[in-house]
């Protein structure tokens, strides 16, 4: 049965996000409805989701933040982490978490392909009976 995946792409960090969603679309079954929505960072990535729930069977969350000077990292990565994991579970829909959070470019740089691993547990969760 074909599935509707929407993919939200955070591009704050453009060369990160595009590896994360090479990386993903490999992962993802080409009989599948993809639809890839771009947003500014992380933190637009869960009230995306939220305003296309009805629309799709899963999604994915894509992006990269990156430790600075300030505790905004903290702060924003928590949110974002605790925002999808509150949709998924109480929308009962897959969210595949590809957001990766680095201390430098370097690490993010080296973490590229983490958006497969996150496409695999959405068509995984998907797969289930």
């Amino acid at each position: 049965m074909k599935k509707k995946i929407l993919i939200v792409l955070a591009n704050y960090y453009t060369d990160i996000s595009d590896g994360l969603l090479k990386s993903a679309l490999k992962n993802i079954p080409k009989s599948n409805y993809l639809k890839i929505i771009r947003v500014p960072g992380v933190f637009e990535i869960p009230v995306t989701i939220s305003k296309n729930l009805k629309k799709f069977d899963a999604f994915l969350a894509l992006g990269c933040v990156i430790k600075g000077q300030t505790p905004h990292f903290d702060f924003i990565s928590q949110a974002t982490t605790n925002a999808i994991m509150n949709i998924s579970v109480i929308q009962k829909k897959p969210v595949g978490n590809g957001i990766i959070t680095c201390l430098n470019m370097k690490q993010a740089k080296a973490r590229k392909k983490k958006g497969a691993e996150a496409a695999k547990a959405v068509i995984s969760i998907l797969s289930q009976k």
